[in-house]
């Protein structure tokens, strides 16, 4: 074959490479029982609005962010939907 014409890659087995779409860029993240703890925010008592995520989990959804790590998937790790 000529090197200038490219040769075309064909699926034979679609339901394997969707599933393979579908896990690309699959990442387990452990977290120790102690940045478990630290995860949740304890109420502050005072009166107005209450802070919703901690300190810890918004620097690790901001880590998430400079690997361009998709939203969709920060947002399932930060519990919300």
């Amino acid at each position: 074959m000529h090197p200038m014409y490219k040769t075309h890659y064909r699926v034979g087995n679609w339901r394997v490479y969707e599933g393979a779409l579908v896990r690309r860029g699959d990442v387990t993240l452990w977290f120790s029982p102690n940045a478990r703890a630290a995860w949740g925010v304890r109420p502050s008592g005072r009166p107005g609005g209450q802070q919703r995520f901690s300190d810890l989990a918004i620097e690790t959804a901001l880590t998430l962010r400079v690997f361009h790590f998709p939203c969709v998937r920060r947002r399932a790790l930060s519990g919300r939907s």
